[in-house]
């Protein structure tokens, strides 16, 4: 009776330390995600303008967002499904491609090519701005108007920046350009140890070349990085809205041209101070990234 008290108190001691280790996280996670979460889908259903109290008006905000918002549904909402199309598969499958191609070389080319690669994501939205603005120039001294302009494609300077018609495209670009993020990093690494035994059965099996490899042994062993990185770019490409408002200096952007959800969230909940409006906003783009999401767990989890 003693012994099998005293492997209870171990147990529970292991337990409490466990829970000691564990505390932190769950505080951060509780204060700025939990709660931030929860107070959103309260205040989706009041009037509040960040002075007053809250007004409790129920799916009116939903109500308007569908059928009175014409920004919403005419601008904003395809402008993030195409930016969503494009920079989540795509940054996803160039993450996924550029990290199976540096797996191929040796050690040092392999990191130097791996921290160039990274580097975008490290200097956040005002960095990325700051390098396109100088290519994408309004004048004959941005780089990309100066290289048209002496192959005679163009006479005269071309304002990318405020032309509708070219903005989306840019941002686009410029997301690609940096979205070598977490998930590339994850990817490098679940490549770099994979089991060389499963190489090896997978040779005698009669895979003859690199790209069968990928195929068959490399993206079926790395499942979880592969739902890593999917879920990392899915999530950006939805959230992410500072690149269009970096490179233009105004919000909403010129024309609504590269005007996203997160872009209409900032306009109505810090410009406006429609603060209840805006939580609905983010509600509906939470429910977007988490039907994502969990398409793409049903894709990479493992079944068993």
């Amino acid at each position: 009776m003693a012994k099998k008290k005293t492997s209870i108190a171990k147990r529970e001691s292991a337990n409490k330390t466990a829970y000691a280790f564990i505390a932190p996280y769950a505080i951060l996670f509780l204060t700025f995600i939990l709660i931030p979460m929860a107070m959103a889908i309260i205040l989706s259903f009041t009037n509040f303008n960040a002075i007053q109290f809250p007004k409790f008006v129920g799916f009116l905000n939903y109500i308007n967002l569908i059928t009175q918002d014409e920004i919403f549904m005419q601008y904003v909402l395809p402008n993030t499904v195409a930016y969503a199309i494009i920079v989540g598969p795509g940054g996803y499958c160039l993450s996924f491609l550029i990290a199976w191609v540096l797996a191929q070389l040796s050690s040092v080319p392999r990191t130097i090519l791996a921290l160039i690669f990274y580097s975008p994501s490290l200097c956040g939205a005002t960095g990325v701005a700051i390098l396109w603005k100088i290519i994408f120039s309004g004048d004959q001294t941005g780089y990309l108007n100066s290289w048209l302009i002496e192959l005679g494609i163009i006479n005269e300077p071309i304002i990318w920046l405020t032309n509708a018609s070219y903005l989306l495209p840019i941002v686009i670009i410029v997301a690609l350009w940096s979205s070598m993020g977490i998930g590339f990093l994850s990817m490098l690494a679940g490549i770099l140890n994979a089991d060389e035994s499963v190489y090896e059965a997978a040779a005698i099996d009669g895979v003859t070349n690199r790209f069968q490899e990928m195929i068959y042994v490399t993206i079926p062993t790395m499942k979880p990085q592969m739902l890593f990185g999917a879920i990392m770019a899915i999530t950006g490409a939805f959230q992410n809205g500072t690149i269009g408002v970096q490179l233009t200096g105004a919000n909403p952007t010129p024309g609504y041209a590269a005007q996203l959800i997160v872009n209409h969230i900032e306009d109505y909940g810090f410009i406006r101070y429609e603060m209840g409006y805006a939580a609905a906003v983010s509600v509906v783009l939470l429910a977007i990234v988490y039907i994502f999401s969990n398409i793409f767990k049903k894709l990479f989890m493992e079944k068993d």
